[in-house]
């Protein structure tokens, strides 16, 4: 009973976990996009515009951050433990770029107009840098983290510098590409004239990479761990798993269609998200059921079902008002931004 109650609900907070960190993703992506498209703009007001399709929802946006970490640290402390002592330095160098990005943002709208391009730059190198290096602890995370077991159980058995090998450089750079995208079809979506056609041209460039970067990925990772080789070309997975590169493969010639649409407004965006999830969904897959990558499970990590299941009811109330809110919020500000118009 008391197996079956810890393996319950490990699933559930590793389901809410994956929820809450696909949210961010979403969410604060495309915003950090748009942070990486202001070098390709340099129009003061068409950059206002920019900044103002998400001024008023942005900073909600990472509450989603928030609740992926406290999870993980409610759910599955000794996982907590081991990935924080790995990916210390990708995850600072991560908050200091999402600082820079926050001061920036508010900083921006009051600053003289000879402050501007400091701010502008600050906006930028805050955003590339806090995707950048999430892109590099995924990579490290996925890659798998040396574990030496103790008489306490598993500990971090790498050095501080494991982020800085090349896969997880290349997931650097295929976040930055997933976040441009991300970026780049909420502006076709939020914007009209100009600069929505500007954005209509950088999208598809960015598509392809965000493809490239995609493909890598899913060649890379079953040839460096067979454990992933057996789960996705052996039989019965193949034939469980195949809908998501078939789905990959459809969400392109649907994101490239809409693209070259004679009045693009949701679909591009719709498509991209599409994207984004395939491409998370795929790497859940490889790594399940493990939470520390790529021999602790949820399981082995978990913390007693007493502590998750006091854990999981504030979780399972606060949930929908997050939900709620953030919903509420997009409803409120929808609609196309124009110049002159948003937030001062």
């Amino acid at each position: 009973m008391g197996t079956d109650l810890t393996s319950n609900l490990s699933t559930i907070w590793a389901v809410i976990i994956f929820f809450g960190v696909f949210m961010y993703v979403v969410m604060d992506g495309f915003d950090l996009g748009i942070g990486m498209l202001f070098p390709f703009v340099p129009d003061r007001h068409e950059r206002d515009v920019m900044m103002n399709t998400v001024a008023p929802v942005w900073d909600g946006n990472e509450t989603w951050l928030v609740l992926g970490g406290a999870a993980l640290f409610a759910a599955f402390p000794r996982a907590y433990a081991i990935i924080l002592s790995a990916l210390y330095l990708p995850l600072i160098f991560m908050l200091l770029g999402l600082i820079f990005r926050g001061v920036a943002f508010e900083f921006r709208f009051k600053a003289l107009d000879h402050e501007r391009p400091v701010w502008d730059l600050a906006f930028i190198g805050g955003s590339v840098t806090a995707a950048f290096f999430q892109g590099v602890a995924l990579g490290t995370y996925v890659h798998g983290i040396a574990l030496v077991a103790t008489a306490t159980g598993p500990q971090f058995a790498g050095g501080a510098f494991d982020w800085l090998a090349p896969f997880p450089l290349m997931c650097g750079v295929g976040v930055m590409a997933a976040y441009t995208l991300l970026g780049c079809t909420w502006l076709i979506f939020r914007t009209e004239g100009p600069l929505q056609r500007r954005m209509l041209t950088t999208a598809r460039p960015l598509a392809l990479l965000l493809v490239v970067a995609i493909v890598a990925v899913s060649i890379w990772t079953p040839l460096a761990d067979a454990d992933v080789a057996a789960r996705w070309f052996t039989w019965p997975g193949m034939l469980w798993f195949a809908p998501v590169p078939i789905l990959v493969v459809a969400g392109v010639i649907l994101l490239l269609r809409s693209l070259a649409g004679a009045a693009p407004h949701h679909g591009p965006f719709m498509a991209s998200l599409g994207l984004i999830f395939l491409g998370y969904t795929g790497l859940a897959i490889s790594i399940w059921p493990n939470i520390v990558p790529p021999t602790l499970s949820i399981w082995a990590a978990a913390s007693p079902p007493a502590s998750q299941g006091f854990a999981l009811v504030g979780t399972l109330f606060i949930l929908p008002f997050v939900l709620g809110y953030s919903c509420f919020s997009y409803y409120v500000f929808r609609g196309k931004v124009k110049l002159g118009e948003g937030y001062h």
